[in-house]
Formats: C-alpha cells, sequence, structure tokens
C-alpha cells in the first residue's frame, strides 16, 4: 500500500514515468518498460541508456539538482493540467475557432509583383596593355 498505492487507484496508466535515479528506481523503470510507459529520467553516467527513453543529463544524487527537476516537472504538470482543462471547457462550449473558408482569386485582387532583373550589363573593364604589348614584354 505504501509504494503501490496512487498506482492501484489510477483508472488508466499513465502517460510517463518520471524517475531521479534509473539505477536506484531500477524496478520502477522495468516495470514501466514492461508495461510500454515511456520513462523519463535524470541520469549520470553510471546508467543504463538503452531502459530509459527520455534521458536528462544531471546529477541524480545532489540534492538541490533534484529539487529542481522536481520543481521545474512538477510544474510542467500542474500547467498541462491546467492546458487541458481550459481546453476541454472550450470544447464543450463550441467555444473553438472556426476555421475560416478559403478564397480562391484570378490574382488579379492582389499586389502586383514587379519582376526585376539583378543580371545587370558591367561595364567591360579595361586591359591594362593590348595583346601587342603585352608580347613585346614577353619577348623582352
Amino acid at each position: 500500500e505504501r509504494n503501490l498505492g496512487g498506482i492501484k487507484d489510477m483508472p488508466k496508466l499513465p502517460g510517463a514515468v518520471f524517475v531521479i535515479d534509473p539505477i536506484k528506481e531500477h524496478i520502477a523503470v522495468e516495470e514501466a518498460n514492461r508495461l510500454h510507459i515511456p520513462v523519463v529520467a535524470v541520469a549520470d553516467t553510471n546508467a543504463d541508456p538503452r531502459k530509459i527513453q527520455h534521458i536528462i543529463p544531471g546529477n541524480d544524487d545532489a540534492i538541490r539538482a533534484i529539487k529542481l527537476f522536481c520543481t521545474k516537472i512538477a510544474d510542467a504538470c500542474v500547467e498541462g493540467a491546467r492546458m487541458g482543462k481550459a481546453r476541454a471547457i472550450k470544447d464543450t462550449k463550441g467555444d473553438y475557432d472556426a476555421p475560416e473558408p478559403i478564397r480562391v482569386t484570378t490574382g488579379g485582387d492582389g499586389p502586383k509583383v514587379e519582376i526585376v532583373s539583378r543580371r545587370t550589363q558591367l561595364p567591360t573593364p579595361e586591359a591594362a596593355a593590348s595583346p601587342e604589348e603585352l608580347e613585346k614584354k614577353v619577348q623582352e
């Protein structure tokens, strides 16, 4: 009851499992993998990445790091739940944005586009010397 009490009462499987130390919580990781539940885990270099679907590289032993990760994940869960409830209420009220009809035109009522060629005639540079002058210099 102490370890699995909350899981027993869940109406369906969770969308993901968040674990701080996948080595210490190897049973939870194995159960999640067996049930095809994605595992999000904070892991350092001694963890096996093949058992974790979403790795957050970090120190899974430092209390301050653990508090930071747990706080941010909890905040994201609360925000996601709030957004889900707001979307559900919006859908039940029918207060959604209806797609605007597509307007087909012949193209005559839009802005006029003028095509400008960037290929301009560049001035021909003058040669430093004529071919005859170059031959004279080579022969000298």
